[in-house]
């Protein structure tokens, strides 16, 4: 689709996405372009391992300069989720966690809820090789789990915000459909998002 323009932001309260460790700065582009394709902006990375500012991210963000621009970094998760009442952190892992497990339906619905009271929220993603660690997930007050091939559960950060976002997008239309409507509109995402679909222009919504 070539570069896009600069980008803007689409909603003035969002969840802040934050990437922990990330290893590459294709990957850390990557999301922001998945995020502003969402209407998220709040970008914050902690401890990445190419440092900040880093090109190959600016190149791989295909314009959503804005996310990066706006970028914060910290030098741990504990920082980084100082300031928020809410903190998700996503995971496909089977383990014994102490927070409260939820889908991604269930967490795109409830953060709207929250950020609807005034609360600030975050979601934490892991680094592309390992994923969150316990020390990072104790941060957390509710655990995402995104359901996947129990015998390959790998997805790129990127492709998990991406996942995250377009859930958190479908979900300000929901209100305004009838709920025959909405089951299907969840199901139709789902299924677009396992085989890859993604839309050819922006969405713009009212």
């Amino acid at each position: 689709m070539g570069r896009a323009s600069k980008g803007r932001d689409v909603e003035a309260a969002t969840p802040a996405v934050i990437l922990v460790r990330p290893q590459l700065g294709e990957n850390i582009g990557m999301a922001a372009r998945a995020m502003l394709n969402c209407g998220l902006s709040t970008l914050r990375l902690v401890a990445p391992r190419d440092g900040w500012p880093n090109e190959r991210a600016q190149r791989a963000a295909s314009g959503a300069d804005i996310v990066l621009e706006k970028a914060e970094v910290f030098d741990s998760v504990a920082e980084a989720v100082a300031d928020l009442e809410r903190v998700v952190a996503t995971t496909a892992r089977n383990r014994e966690l102490v927070q409260r497990i939820v889908t991604p339906r269930q967490a795109a619905t409830e953060m709207r809820g929250w950020i609807g009271q005034g609360e600030r929220v975050g979601i934490l993603f892991g680094p592309e090789r390992t994923g969150l660690e316990n020390d990072d997930m104790v941060h957390a007050d509710t655990a995402l789990s995104i359901p996947l091939n129990p015998q390959f559960s790998s997805l790129n950060m990127a492709q998990a915000v991406l996942l995250v976002g377009v859930l958190w997008l479908v979900c300000r239309l929901l209100p305004r459909l009838p709920a025959t409507v909405r089951s299907v509109l969840w199901w139709l995402v789902a299924a677009q998002l396992l085989v890859g679909f993604v839309w050819p222009a922006p969405v713009r919504l009212p």
